[in-house]
């Protein structure tokens, strides 16, 4: 299996890392010695210019003795680890604070002031006057508004250069310290994430193939745990989904067998002459019946195929759900009056508008009421009730029937559930009304509920939005 994810994570560490010690090597020792070499120039300067100030009748008393004036130099340069020169405006050396260019006269050749600039501090020979580079700075002596010379204070780079590598060796370690902390974090994101998600990957890869076997052992509260616990149910959402298409197809195809069969059956007698003429009107009425059926089986198939679709409208309007209930109840007359059925309204109100979409909820309606009077016995009742709460709307359908089997009661919501009861009772049932109920009301946001009784009858519960505005029903 690619490994991607390491790669980038590690990859991306080490380019940090990289990125990191070529700004260390490279930028911050130059930093460094740049910024020290502006402190130390300033301080050099700062001194210069007291000493040009205090110096300058050097170039109008000749009377003072510049041996004194050496030393007092010499005094001042000793803390700075410096030397100090003084020079005319020509460049000659009048004094030096190390006595290296005042015992025999010196001049500072090609010496100009105006190289200088706007900087107060060189960085090189100074005019090739140092065997090597070493820091500078210039201060001028001015006397009536005139300059008459220049303080020149210098100093080698060894102690700027040593200072420097001990800061960027004190920046090394820094950089090292972090480093070691980065390692331990990586080997954290490495442990609980990375290696998390790699072992959900494999499992994955397994469910793939359609092994549904192991199951994530990721116990944590955190993402990554609510993540293994999604992906262990979604496994055994699929390792149970075969079976289930395994039943939805039989139960499908025993349906669709039966009726199909009996046709068969018949218009092959038809056909062979088996059935006398003066028995085609019972047997064609038998045929139409098993028609019937097929057509109910597969309208309610696709029913609910638009139900489990994400994005199935509801066209929601607002209506008299009491309105709604009496002329459904009205449909089932004949049906009733077959099996001396009463049906008995118990309604709030004369008009109780609700939000909802009038053909879905008229076929729950339908589907509940036409299920109390299959299991409901001669000369009993059924009623249908509707009370108003909280903004609420309940409905409930109550029968006096056989009642639901504590075991089954959870189990009726199933497509082509039919208890052992129901089906000496349910010729006609396809197994898929309660199921279609459940979803359209579910489909409308709100509930539905069931409480049964063996022997006694069954009451279906759902509720309804109550509408805020009383329009005249849509019928």
């Amino acid at each position: 299996m690619k490994r991607l994810l390491f790669y980038k994570i590690t990859g991306s560490f080490l380019v940090l890392f990289f990125v990191g010690f070529l700004i260390l090597c490279g930028i911050v020792p130059y930093e460094i010695r740049k910024q020290l070499i502006e402190e130390n120039a300033e301080m050099l300067y700062n001194e210069a210019d007291l000493i040009s100030t205090h110096y300058s009748e050097i170039f109008s008393d000749d009377t003072i003795s510049k041996t004194v004036l050496r030393k007092q130099l010499e005094i001042i340069a000793s803390p700075l680890d410096a030397g100090i020169l003084i020079i005319d405006q020509k460049g000659n050396i009048l004094l030096d604070s190390q006595n290296r260019f005042d015992i025999e006269p010196s001049c500072i050749e090609d010496f100009d002031s105006t190289s200088f600039q706007n900087k107060y501090y060189k960085t090189d020979d100074f005019f090739g006057m140092f065997a090597k580079a070493e820091l500078t700075v210039i201060a001028s002596i001015t006397r009536n508004y005139t300059v008459r010379g220049y303080v020149v204070v210098h100093t080698p780079f060894d102690a700027i250069n040593l200072k420097s590598n001990q800061m960027a060796l004190w920046s090394y370690f820094s950089y090292l310290i972090i480093l070691v902390f980065a390692l331990i974090f990586l080997g954290f994101i490495l442990l609980h994430v990375y290696f998390p998600i790699q072992k959900m990957s494999n499992y994955t890869e397994e469910y793939v193939t359609g092994n549904f076997e192991h199951k994530i052992p990721e116990k944590r509260n955190d993402e990554i745990g609510i993540m293994g616990a999604s992906i262990n149910y979604i496994a055994d959402d699929l390792n149970n989904l075969e079976d289930r298409q395994r039943k939805f197809i039989s139960n499908v195809s025993h349906d669709f067998r039966s009726p199909l069969t009996s046709i068969k059956g018949y218009l092959e007698a038809f056909l062979d002459g088996t059935i006398p003429v003066e028995m085609y009107e019972k047997y064609l009425k038998i045929i139409l019946f098993e028609t019937e059926r097929l057509h109910k089986l597969t309208q309610s198939l696709l029913t609910l195929n638009d139900f489990s679709r994400k994005d199935s409208l509801l066209d929601i309007t607002s209506f008299d759900i009491n309105d709604i209930i009496r002329k459904t109840a009205a449909s089932f007359g004949g049906t009733c009056m077959q099996k001396h059925i009463k049906i008995e309204l118990i309604l709030t109100g004369e008009e109780l508008y609700i939000s909802a979409d009038l053909g879905k909820i008229q076929q729950v309606l339908y589907n509940l009421i036409d299920n109390a009077i299959k299991f409901s016995d001669i000369n009993s009742s059924i009623t249908v009730e509707t009370t108003e709460k909280s903004g609420k709307v309940y409905v409930s359908v109550k029968d006096s029937g056989i009642g639901i089997p504590s075991e089954a009661v959870t189990k009726i919501w199933e497509r082509f559930y039919k208890t052992d009861l129901s089906r000496g009772k349910d010729k006609r049932g396809s197994g898929l009304g309660l199921t279609i109920v459940k979803e359209i009301i579910q489909a409308h946001n709100e509930n539905i509920n069931v409480i049964s009784t063996e022997g006694v009858g069954t009451t279906f519960i759902f509720t309804l939005k109550k509408s805020e505005n009383s329009e005249e029903a849509l019928f």
